[in-house]
């Protein structure tokens, strides 16, 4: 029996440290600063846990324009089930407010527990009152 859900969850970030580039790395400078970041986050909700974030981005923090990309690797329940699984999410930005080219999606094959058999998308939601991850998944 196949279960479908769309879930809306919060998370508050509690750890971000910007990762120097490995030692030997060209230093290759582009027309937005770009740099490595963990971050670690805990989620409240139908989905809770806690995930580590790997973060790259080219973002310009003066005028909110860029790029990033993240992989999360979670672990903790879904609507009551438990496991761990790994999800992606991207995004661009010309300036504050402005997410175009939006990316997510849950890494085939990652999940573990009562999570084995996860797959679906995910959609991070920012608006000016909190950061909310929208889950459209099956199991």
């Amino acid at each position: 029996m196949t279960i479908r859900s769309t879930v809306q969850t919060s998370f508050i970030v509690e750890d971000f440290t910007p990762v120097p580039l490995p030692a030997g790395a060209p230093a290759i400078e582009v027309g937005l600063p770009a740099g490595m970041s963990t971050m670690v986050k805990t989620y409240a909700g139908p989905v809770h846990g806690r995930s580590l974030t790997l973060f790259t981005a080219a973002f310009d923090q003066t005028n909110g324009a860029g790029t990033y990309v993240a992989m999360e690797l979670f672990e903790g329940k879904v609507e009551g089930r438990s496991g761990t699984f790994a999800f992606l999410h991207s995004a661009s930005t010309q300036g504050p407010g402005d997410r175009s080219e939006e990316f997510g999606r849950i890494v085939p094959n990652s999940g573990t527990g009562e999570l084995a058999s996860i797959k679906g998308t995910v959609r991070l939601v920012i608006d000016g009152r909190s950061e909310r991850m929208i889950f459209d998944y099956s199991l």
